[in-house]
């Protein structure tokens, strides 16, 4: 874990990170009509609107979390996941003009929280569901749910038009949430970016690589993730990501 200034210069990071990414989502709510939040998003069985209204609770959840932090109190990010269903399905039939007004408040108060922060909580350990992770990675949590869950929204915005960076790091982060998971396969990814190439090895297990997939890197993110299933690829299926 990083200390003291280094857990601090991570947050940082990952808050600068959020906003750049909050503010290529905003674009894109801004944009979007009645209609268009009405239509199916890239996820099985949500509206656009039950994405936007996700990622507004899921700003807010994690102000619970820099609460925690903060306090040293325990403060779940939701109360349950019930409770986080209902929310999102309540919030996901507003209209389009009330989900950006909602999703653009709910961000300002996270990048508040992180600005916040005493730079003694960030090395304060919280927890998301039952996984345990350092304050500093709060930031990075919401980057990720930014970015993945503006290409659900599917409104012009593809993970292959995303920056070569925000792209290997949402690689990496997929790759590790898949590590010593008995049901993922052992695998070799070869990503192919704009102008190199990066290879992985997924859930490596001792002599145990079945098999190479290759592609471009947003094709390779999208069957990670489960937003494609990887034929395409010659990629085997794959179970739940997060």
């Amino acid at each position: 874990m990083p200390r003291g200034k280094a857990a601090v210069e991570r947050a940082m990071a990952g808050l600068r990170a959020v906003v750049d990414a909050t503010e290529r989502l905003d674009r894109v709510v801004e944009r979007m009509t009645d209609a268009a939040a009405r239509g199916p998003s890239r996820l099985p069985g949500w509206t656009r609107g039950h994405v936007v209204s996700h990622l507004a609770r899921n700003a807010d959840a994690l102000v619970n979390l820099l609460t925690w932090a903060r306090t040293g109190v325990e403060h779940p990010a939701y109360t349950s996941r019930a409770d986080r269903d209902e929310a999102i399905e309540e919030g996901s039939a507003r209209p389009a003009r009330l989900l950006h007004e909602d999703l653009a408040a709910a961000s300002a108060r996270f990048a508040v929280a992180v600005r916040e922060l005493p730079e003694s909580a960030w090395r304060a350990e919280v927890a998301i569901w039952d996984s345990a992770l350092a304050a500093h990675e709060v930031p990075w949590l919401r980057w990720r749910e930014v970015l993945v869950h503006l290409v659900d929204l599917d409104l012009g915005v593809d993970f292959g038009d995303l920056p070569g960076d925000e792209l290997e790091a949402l690689i990496d982060d997929a790759v590790t949430g898949f590590h010593g998971r008995p049901e993922v396969p052992s695998l070799w990814l070869e990503a192919e970016f704009d102008d190199r190439s990066r290879s992985w090895e997924l859930n490596a297990r001792s002599g145990a690589v079945s098999a190479t997939v290759r592609g471009p890197a947003g094709d390779l993110l999208a069957w990670l993730t489960g937003r494609a299933d990887g034929v395409a690829l010659d990629a085997p299926e794959l179970p739940a990501w997060a």
